[in-house]
């Protein structure tokens, strides 16, 4: 896990936004409305392949110096960042949707007393395996 830095290519397209290559890292591409959102979708990209990468043991290509790229007269290059270990625990904490059963005198009373369900599941989930 660590930091990284590579340079992108934008290249706006002919109905508005932008398309987004990393000339290092084949197959790691995006796209946006507008140069706002292209720029973000290319940290979450980078930051996807890289994760993807580190997980798989997978050699990390070495940055082409940005000076060095061959660009169309419309595009345009900048450096874009990755902080994997941010990324990871960013893609560690979104909500997993679970199903599970419990009997319905449990879910009439806990509906009755509005219990949150997915707090309470937490709570003793982080319990059980001494996280709390």
């Amino acid at each position: 896990m660590a930091k990284y830095i590579y340079p992108a290519i934008f290249t706006p397209e002919d109905e508005g936004g932008y398309s987004v290559v990393y000339p290092d890292l084949k197959g790691c591409y995006t796209c946006g409305d507008t140069l706002e959102d292209s720029l973000e979708m290319a940290t979450d990209a980078l930051s996807l392949m890289l994760v993807n990468l580190e997980d798989e043991n997978k050699e990390i290509p070495i940055p082409t110096h940005i000076k060095a790229l061959d660009l169309k007269d419309n595009e345009f290059a900048t450096l874009v960042s990755a902080d994997t270990e941010v990324y990871r625990k960013t893609l560690n904490n979104m909500a997993v949707k679970k199903t599970l059963s419990i009997p319905q005198y449990l879910n009439q009373a806990a509906m009755a007393a509005g219990i949150n369900f997915s707090q309470v599941l937490q709570e003793a989930l982080k319990e059980q395996l001494h996280l709390a």
